[in-house]
């Protein structure tokens, strides 16, 4: 049976799957063993240097011949750097996802060149805004997705989306398995997302301490949405740090916002004068003030936990799917694993159903 899509003819993949850029974690290697595997994998450069992400895409372009994606957005300090390195890489840069995105006048610079545009959402609205933009594929990511997150669930939100536009929808928020996937196609989405399950593989950069606390999380209730850490939705796993956050109170949590824009800057080489107008710029896109101040948390609070190895002391994004993951396979081995139960359980479709209908 074959599992070939609209998503694999434009990605230009063996499977439907795609991995999801997760900040600190989607690195080169975690991206060539996803595009080497045959699914189509997304690097997080919204957490790198311009110097980063340039040594990062040749890394990759050195590590496998398929085509890869690029995740950013417009309010980090190096964007249009990154849009500039993307064109520059046109021929392996197949395509750029984004939540908070660009205007339509630098989509269509994506789509001149040949890159497609490949924007998250949450929301119904969003996605229409998405494809009136220029968007080309639709990932609709679920309340059971990890990270900044809406709620309405996978299975109320896809329909609606698939229903509302003409572009392939890629579904995203508690997919780990075959069955999955298979249940994703049947609902006409051209192929699943996931952050998670990828996190949690061999080939994850996460240092092991802080991976032990996602395999050991086995209630889905223990992974739950919180405005605590940048004030907007984020779905991460409960832990001292976050509860400290949530019972600190206003006055604690903001002197924890400025101490991490302060980090932040110093990581991405931010200059005060671009720290006020990105504060500003976000005033305009409707982000409260006390929103916009925690803006640096999410990054320097999730750097603390995936890169520094210290879990209790930052915060752990994650899909609710965490709860029902146990082991830490090869990406290789999570993909055909995937590949080969979604295949049986279609393929276990087609003689239990009847389509009679003069019963």
């Amino acid at each position: 049976m074959s599992l070939h899509t609209e998503l694999t003819r434009l990605l230009g993949c063996r499977y439907p799957i795609v991995q999801t850029a997760m900040g600190w974690v989607a690195d080169a290697k975690l991206v060539a063993a996803t595009s080497n595997a045959g699914a189509f994998g997304f690097l997080a450069a919204a957490t790198m240097s311009t110097a980063q992400l340039e040594q990062a895409i040749a890394d990759l372009r050195a590590a496998t011949t398929a085509n890869f994606g690029v995740n950013f957005h417009m309010f980090q300090p190096n964007a249009q750097d990154v849009i500039e390195l993307c064109l520059k890489n046109r021929d392996r840069v197949r395509a750029v996802s984004y939540g908070r995105g660009p205007d339509a006048k630098t989509i269509r610079r994506f789509k001149d060149a040949g890159i497609l545009c490949m924007p998250t959402v949450g929301a119904l609205k969003h996605a229409l805004k998405a494809v009136e933009l220029g968007a080309d594929i639709i990932t609709v990511q679920g309340a059971e997705g990890g990270g900044h997150t809406g709620s309405v669930p996978t299975t109320l939100l896809l329909p609606q989306v698939l229903d509302a536009v003409k572009v392939p929808v890629v579904a995203a928020g508690g997919f780990h398995s075959g069955r999955g996937l298979a249940g994703a196609l049947a609902f006409g989405a051209a192929g699943i997302a996931m952050g998670t399950r990828f996190l949690m593989t061999a080939e994850s950069p996460v240092p092991r301490a802080t991976l032990q606390k996602y395999i050991d999380v086995k209630e889905p209730a223990q992974i739950r949405a919180s405005t605590a850490v940048d004030g907007m939705p984020q779905r991460m796993i409960d832990n001292p740090f976050l509860l400290r956050l949530e019972s600190g109170g206003l006055v604690h949590r903001l002197f924890v916002a400025l101490s991490s824009a302060w980090k932040w800057r110093a990581h991405t080489g931010m200059s005060i004068g671009h720290m006020v107008k990105t504060f500003f710029a976000a005033l305009r896109e409707g982000d409260s003030a006390i929103q916009t101040m925690m803006a640096a948390n999410a990054p320097v609070l999730i750097q603390r936990a995936m890169v520094e190895g210290k879990p209790d002391e930052g915060v752990l994004p994650s899909g609710q799917v965490a709860a029902v993951i146990g082991t830490l396979p090869s990406v290789k081995d999570l993909i055909d694993g995937i590949v080969n139960e979604a295949e049986a359980r279609l393929a276990a479709l087609a003689p239990c159903i009847s389509l009679d209908t003069t019963a």
